[in-house]
């Protein structure tokens, strides 16, 4: 397994936040701007910091109306809701909130971002649904996800200019960590003895999302991203339940089980195998699935992707490879991908929000 690079620059936490050194460093410089005249750009990106204070998201849902008004398709939060501090605040006034969630199916325990787009508060969409993309990082992948950490890596403003330009849906980003120590890489499954990884992020973590925030009902608001071993988890779930997600996007990937904590299990790796999975779906016909593969020219794997793809990619198994020119084993790599074209691709097969047409 390669190992992927965050890429940001900046250390963090066990709990996601800055040091207190770095804040103040933060702060003091934001005192320099507004003493330089640049006071409005200080407040604009955060700088006098409000980093770890309470955020809530999706106030406009609660002016929604009955549940009666609501379109069938839509499903509202269902509660309970989590409590969520600020770990980032974005340019266009968007926010990352970071909470901790015990899994009710899995027991496992875990740090969660979130973002949503500016337009989960727009009044025109406050009885909408939004598509989720559930977005796993590599590397360790614990205690935090570097998607949600911050804005470096650019996932969200990524997001947040395609839908400017027409080329993106307005996703909201959940970031679950993937793995459950610093030590192992769980291949985002249910390793026998181990902890429950893989109903931790198809289980619990949609749960969740369901809970907090205004979402889809059928498959077609729910798809994952990931990077390395996060673009593993990201695929393989899609391929073993068809039913709940309809899309992925799997940067860097992995195509195989490759941790060591199956030690030879050979049948509960097969339950967890990308390969067996997909002739599982290809010989049952259905339903269709959609699998975008990012590599970069700068990295290797591409060899392994395109195998799957001539293996694979059949019948309702639908796969696209996203070439980054020069494009290395990060994150930052695989936004550039996203914005030249995977963003695109996946928006074209999610369901987006509906516009209420009385509501300007």
């Amino acid at each position: 397994m390669q190992q992927d690079q965050q890429g940001d620059g900046i250390p963090v936490t066990e709990g996601g936040r800055r040091p207190h050194r770095l804040r103040m460093i933060l702060i003091s410089g934001g005192l320099a701007l507004t003493l330089a005249g640049g006071g409005a750009a200080a407040y604009e990106y955060g700088l006098f910091s409000d980093i770890g204070d309470p955020v809530s998201f999706g106030k406009v849902q609660e002016k929604a109306g009955a549940a009666a008004d609501v379109p069938p398709e839509v499903l509202m939060p269902t509660g309970p809701k989590a409590s969520f501090v600020r770990t980032s605040r974005l340019p266009d006034g968007t926010q990352i909130g970071r909470t901790t969630l015990t899994g009710k199916k899995s027991g496992f325990t875990g740090d969660v971002w979130v973002w949503v787009p500016k337009e989960y508060d727009d009044p025109k969409y406050a009885r909408s649904g939004f598509p989720v993309l559930i977005s796993l990082p590599g590397g360790r992948g614990y205690p935090t996800n570097y998607w949600g950490t911050g804005p470096g890596l650019g996932l969200q403003q990524a997001v947040s200019d395609g839908v400017k330009a027409g080329t993106s849906l307005p996703f909201i980003l959940i970031m679950p960590v993937h793995n459950a120590d610093t030590k192992h890489h769980f291949d985002a499954s249910d390793i026998p003895g181990q902890p429950k990884m893989g109903t931790w992020m198809v289980e619990d973590v949609p749960d969740f999302a369901k809970a907090n925030f205004r979402t889809f009902t059928s498959r077609d608001g729910w798809a994952f991203m990931g990077s390395s071993a996060g673009g593993f988890g990201a695929f393989k779930h899609v391929l073993k339940y068809p039913d709940r997600f309809k899309a992925a996007i799997a940067s860097g990937v992995d195509i195989v089980p490759d941790s060591p904590l199956w030690k030879g299990n050979t049948q509960a790796m097969d339950a967890d195998n990308p390969e067996k999975l997909a002739a599982k779906l290809i010989a049952a016909g259905g339903p269709d699935v959609y699998i975008n593969f990012q590599i970069g020219t700068a990295e290797s794997g591409r060899d392994k992707a395109e195998k799957f793809m001539n293996d694979f990619g059949k019948g309702p198994v639908h796969t696209s490879l996203q070439v980054i020119q020069d494009g290395e084993h990060n994150g930052k790599s695989y936004v550039r991908g996203m914005r030249e074209g995977s963003l695109e691709w996946i928006s074209k097969v999610m369901k987006g929000p509906t516009p209420d047409p009385g509501v300007r």
